[in-house]
């Protein structure tokens, strides 16, 4: 019996400790739905739906073989089989290992929660028991009843037995099939912040910020020229600053980077097992007429219908004279201890990607590893040149104006590269988009994009990757981004259509696309900047406790504006976000006292070129004028209800016992389940 009952018990602990609910407008096969150019004959979606027309026949036929007598189970039956249209499927049929047969029926008296939500008043599995629990059904689709014509009863004794296995609520962080659609908890966070509070702690102008693996104080940063430092993230109220040295890189790669205004260090990613296995890496710019080892197979190439010597020059460089590399490193420590090494090696361990650039723009540069899959994302822009001329952004078989996604634990040999046309040393996730539209090149996994700027996951929720892309005259948008995802540029900029005032690479007609318009944004009137321009930086959904009134927003920023704004989800799991400018201020107890706004007590950034997020999730903002961390709201004066004022300054602020608890719990969990693995493997 020991078998049987140790291999049930710590799959029963993982799926407490993997997070349940999805919460995005997303499909079960991972990808957005589509906009309907009519509304489907039998499921009756008629805007936004994972569905097409095929779907719908097939759901028809499935429903009609079910041969139901009673109308009124057969109504509810129907409604049950279109929740695969619903916008939310991958949330309302989710399970582990394997996708559920029924959504999850909303049930405002399920045993997961004691408190019935607003939104499942409408008890919608005593509905479905009520109305088909004597009925017979061929080929159910609930689990357990047997191929040939059954009846509810059959099974399930009671209706409470019966929603205990189907039955669900939003109030629980899980959405809920109502009949209808997806369901919510309407509930709304009431403590607006009333600002956001910072604090400088370093003058160095930094590009990206990465919190070291082993999940320290420690985090590296990178300026654009091309070095990389490890550094100290000082305890809150120790008055500290950011320790590093100048003098010590980390990592020089200053004689292989080429600096210039879009140009230089643009990405650093530590691998998921750095602490074990000392891997990392660097996107960086090179200029082939500088550095031999700059060399790569240029973006415009007749595989993407692009010719270079029709590309003209920009800024008087030739077509791919400056290339976008991915270059893997490894950490000087000891092979059992690499995350105490202190230095790196600057020779490269390999060359994962090169392309060599059309433009001097617009080339992103940002990696970052999926929190849940392992994979190495890769941010590219459409590649320069105003309107994206040669539409790149638009072409499946182009890599400019696209997310990729690689697979850098398993390197092919080079005669596989070779043969499956690869960029570098990576390979293909497996269920990367091109599986299913297969005109996609296969490493894009978005695309649509003029200028990424700064993506993130959120870490409670790893489904929602924020993207933000940066306007071409009018608007700047923040996106989520999906499998698949077309995100419309060069069709359009944010919501509203464009029009390129040079088109010799063609145009891509407004039928043939299903755009994702964004989730948030501002137009170049809402801001006054310096130079009549704009430019968004994205940021992070804030998972700290130091400002709990922040706490589930997404933060994000403007290059130029000096303007900070938060992004509210209405209501909580719908994907729908309402963004909103927010004031900002400078510690009392700052560090190094903040430059303020000449004739104004407000702090004066710079600009504002990222962020960074470091193991204790407190969120960072990397500007030319210094390091800024947000702190606790009442150190500038702002109110928040939630902010736990006994804290000493040394302690973590404004954590909740509850939070903590958790997170004890959790931790405890884990743990246990790694003790009864081993157990159960000896």
């Amino acid at each position: 019996m020991r078998p049987l009952a140790m291999a049930s018990l710590p799959i029963f602990l993982l799926l407490f400790l993997l997070p349940h609910c999805l919460a995005l407008q997303l499909c079960t096969n991972s990808m957005a739905p589509v906009t309907l150019k009519a509304p489907l004959s039998f499921c009756a979606y008629n805007s936004s739906s994972c569905c097409n027309s095929t779907d719908d026949a097939a759901i028809q036929k499935q429903f009609q073989s079910m041969n139901i007598s009673d109308s009124t189970c057969a109504a509810v039956m129907k409604s049950i089989l279109c929740a695969k249209c619903d916008p939310f499927s991958a949330d309302l049929f989710n399970t582990e290992p394997t996708l559920r047969t029924v959504p999850y029926l909303c049930n405002s008296t399920s045993s997961a929660s004691s408190t019935p939500s607003k939104d499942s008043t409408k008890d919608f599995c005593k509905e479905v028991w009520d109305a088909c629990k004597d009925i017979s059904i061929k080929n159910s689709p609930f689990a357990g009843l047997p191929v040939s014509s059954s009846k509810l009863t059959d099974i399930w004794q009671s209706e409470t037995d019966f929603c205990r296995a189907f039955g669900g609520s939003s109030s629980d962080n899980t959405l809920c099939f109502n009949g209808n659609s997806a369901s919510f908890n309407e509930s709304i966070d009431s403590t607006t912040p009333k600002g956001l509070c910072l604090e400088r702690i370093g003058n160095g102008s930094y590009l990206n910020m990465a919190a070291h693996p082993d999940g320290s104080n420690r985090v590296f940063l990178s300026n654009q020229a091309g070095k990389i430092w490890l550094a100290t993230v000082p305890e809150h109220g120790s008055g500290g600053t950011l320790e590093l040295d100048e003098s010590n890189p980390f990592l020089d790669l200053t004689d292989e980077v080429h600096y210039d205004t879009e140009f230089g260090l643009m990405g650093l990613a530590f691998h998921p097992n750095f602490a074990t296995n000392g891997r990392f890496f660097v996107s960086y710019n090179c200029d082939k007429i500088e550095s031999a080892s700059c060399s790569g197979r240029c973006s415009c190439n007749s595989d993407v219908g692009c010719d270079p010597s029709k590309l003209g020059n920009d800024n008087g460089a030739q077509p791919c004279q400056y290339q976008t590399v991915v270059a893997e490193f490894t950490a000087n420590g000891s092979s059992s201890t690499p995350s105490t090494a202190t230095t790196a090696s600057p020779s490269e361990v390999r060359r994962i990607f090169t392309m060599g650039l059309p433009y001097t723009s617009h080339h992103g540069g940002q990696i970052l590893f999926g929190p849940t899959d392992g994979y190495l994302y890769f941010m590219m822009g459409d590649g320069g040149n105003k309107g994206d001329p040669f539409n790149f952004a638009q072409n499946k078989k182009s890599l400019l104006g696209k997310i990729m996604r690689l697979d850098i634990n398993n390197i092919p040999s080079q005669s596989q590269i070779t043969d499956l046309g690869l960029w570098g040393n990576y390979s293909i996730p497996k269920d990367n988009a091109y599986t299913v539209d297969s005109e996609l090149q296969a490493e894009i996994w978005a695309y649509g994009l003029r200028n990424p700027w700064r993506c993130s996951f959120d870490l409670e929720r790893p489904s929602y990757f924020f993207c933000a892309d940066v306007g071409q005259e009018t608007y700047e948008e923040v996106d989520l981004i999906s499998k698949g995802g077309n995100y419309g540029w060069r069709v359009y900029e944010g919501p509203d259509l464009y029009h390129s005032p040079w088109a010799p690479g063609g145009n891509t007609s407004l039928d043939s696309i299903n755009p994702i318009f964004p989730i948030m944004g501002y137009t170049h009137a809402d801001v006054n900047t310096n130079v009549g321009s704009a430019s968004i930086t994205g940021g992070y959904v804030y998972r700290s406790t130091t400002d709990p009134c922040m706490y589930g927003r997404y933060i994000y920023t403007d290059l130029y504006a000096g303007a900070l704004w938060a992004g509210t989800e209405i209501p909580e799991n719908s994907g729908n976000y309402t963004g909103s400018r927010i004031p900002f201020s400078c510690s009392k107890n700052s560090p190094i006292p903040c430059d303020t706004i000449a004739g104004s007590p407000l702090p004066s950034l710079g600009y504002i070129y990222s962020f960074g997020e470091d193991n204790r999730k407190d969120v960072f903002l990397l500007t030319s004028k210094g390091v800024y961390r947000v702190v606790r709201p009442s150190l500038c004066n702002y109110t928040c209800p939630k902010e736990n004022t006994t804290d000493t300054e040394g302690s973590t602020p404004g954590l909740s016992s509850a939070a903590g608890q958790l997170d004890n719990i959790r931790g405890r969990l884990v743990l246990v389940m790694i003790t009864l693995l081993i157990w159960y493997r000896l």
